[in-house]
Parts: C-alpha cells; sequence; structure tokens
C-alpha cells in the first residue's frame, strides 16, 4: 500500500466518507424501520470500526506526540501532531454517530415519534452534546408516549 494512502489526510477522508456511511445507514434505518441499519450497522458496526481505528493511531502515536490533558495550551500542545489531531477528528465520528443511533433507539423506545429526530440528528451529527441536550430536553418536554 502506498505510503499516500495511509497519510493523515487520506485517512481523514477515508474516516469522513465512512462516518457518513454510517449516518446514512441511520437515516435508512429509522426511515424503513430496520433495525439492522439503525443499531447494527450505525449503532455498532461503523462506531466500532472508528473506534478501532481510533485506537491504532493512538497505540503508534501518543507517545510522539506532546503536550497532554492539564491545560488547554497542553491539549493545544497535543493536537499539534497530525495524527493526533486525526485520532481527535475520528472520536467524534464514532461517538457522534453512537449519539446519534442511540437517540434513534431511545425515540422508539420511549414512543415519540421519527419526525422529533429530524432537528435532532443534524445537531448531534455536527454539534455532538448539543444534539444529545437538545434531544433530552425534547424528551422531557414530550414526556414518554409508550404504553409501558
Amino acid at each position: 500500500m502506498a505510503a499516500d494512502t495511509l497519510s493523515p489526510d487520506a485517512l481523514f477522508r477515508y474516516g469522513n466518507l465512512v462516518a457518513l456511511a454510517g449516518w446514512l445507514a441511520l437515516g435508512l434505518g429509522i426511515v424503513l424501520r430496520s433495525p439492522l441499519l439503525r443499531d447494527t450497522v450505525a449503532g455498532l458496526a461503523v462506531p466500532l470500526g472508528l473506534s478501532v481505528a481510533y485506537t491504532a493511531i493512538i497505540m503508534v502515536h501518543w507517545w510522539s506526540g506532546e503536550g497532554g490533558f492539564s491545560s488547554l495550551q497542553d491539549v493545544s500542545a497535543l493536537f499539534r501532531s497530525p495524527w493526533l489531531l486525526l485520532a481527535g477528528w475520528i472520536h467524534y465520528l464514532a461517538f457522534d454517530l453512537f449519539v446519534g443511533a442511540w437517540v434513534a433507539r431511545d425515540a422508539e423506545a420511549h414512543g415519540l415519534p421519527r419526525l422529533m429526530l429530524v432537528p435532532v440528528l443534524p445537531v448531534v451529527f455536527l454539534f455532538g452534546p448539543a444534539g444529545l441536550l437538545l434531544w433530552l430536553c425534547l424528551r422531557i418536554a414530550f414526556g414518554e408516549r409508550s404504553s409501558r
């Protein structure tokens, strides 16, 4: 395999494509009411694959980075390494998709309409924790609709 296909820039593009495929599977899984797409592909397989990539990058490149987590300046220094910045990005991709799939399952578990996911999932996709906060506020506001 050519060195360019394993560069941080190339892996960034691949990671984005994989995550996008996961979000498409999530959307289709919601529309088609397919637990296979929603839960297995978007909620497990794609985040797991991204987590493997993240872990591999961290295992290989962690020790070459400067900085750490004790101050904002240290975190900034850590992310000056393209490899560790890539790991941070893949971290976001994996967790945001995982949370998006959880939100979709949670909506179904609480008997809430799928239409409520329309404004929430893009916010989870773009702004992770803000999307989770939005979902939890909506869930509290609209309460549980299932017959449990």
